[in-house]
């Protein structure tokens, strides 16, 4: 039992510091974004996406009582906004940027208001968790519409490599605490995570970059699975 009490500590620390840092790796984003002061033709979606998917999670966690989630997800709630209020001062289709943001947010305070009229915690965990499954999946889109573009060019230059690994990673660590502790709404999105990582890794083997100095790591593009 104390060796089980262990080893979800240590992957609490573990995964917790991974995902922090794959969440860092949008401040490599910005940096361009203040050197050119411009974002170019890159999209700020996935920032606003993120700010949103960790909102949720943050609930989520309260809910269910996993302050390792609350933590984590706090962090990247900072980030995210950070992140977006950096896209938004760079971009020139701010009005475009500010719908999108308010939308969000509509949709954020209207779920939490929801949750707050359930009467039944589980009840209220659950609903919390589906939501948090079906924004998290979302994430899955641009990776996914990437491996289509880099399967028909044959070259796999415009996938992040290290990021990709860094998903892994954090997927599989995430995947095995839910494993641990039985909740579902943490296992399966990470377990698409490892999946979507591997078939990405896979792309490398059959599909070698030809050089790095095309579109090559885009990390906007790349989805943060929590």
């Amino acid at each position: 039992m104390q060796s089980l009490e262990n080893l979800v500590t240590l992957l609490e620390t573990t995964a917790v510091v991974s995902t922090i840092f794959q969440y860092l790796s949008g401040a490599l984003i910005c940096r361009k974004y203040i050197a050119k002061k411009s974002t170019g033709d890159s999209s700020g979606f996935p920032f606003i996406c993120g700010f949103l998917s960790c909102s949720y999670w943050v609930h989520y966690g309260m809910l269910s009582n996993e302050h390792s989630v609350v933590l984590v997800n706090c962090v990247g709630v900072t980030l995210f906004l950070i992140y977006t209020l950096i896209y938004y001062v760079f971009t020139v289709n701010k009005n475009a940027y500010v719908k999108l943001f308010l939308f969000v947010l509509t949709a954020l305070f209207g779920i939490v208001f929801y949750i707050n009229t359930i009467p039944e915690p589980a009840q209220a965990q659950n609903f919390m968790g589906i939501v948090c499954l079906i924004v998290t999946v979302t994430f899955f889109a641009a990776p996914l519409a990437n491996l289509l573009h880099v399967i028909r060019v044959k070259n796999s230059e415009s996938m992040p490599f290290p990021l990709i690994v860094m998903s892994f990673l954090v997927s599989v660590q995430w995947l095995i605490y839910g494993i641990i502790i039985s909740d579902t709404f943490i296992q399966l999105p990470n377990f698409l995570g490892c999946v979507l990582s591997l078939v990405q890794l896979g792309l490398f083997v059959c599909y070698p970059p030809k050089s790095f100095s095309g579109q090559g790591y885009k990390l906007v593009d790349q989805s943060v699975v929590f």
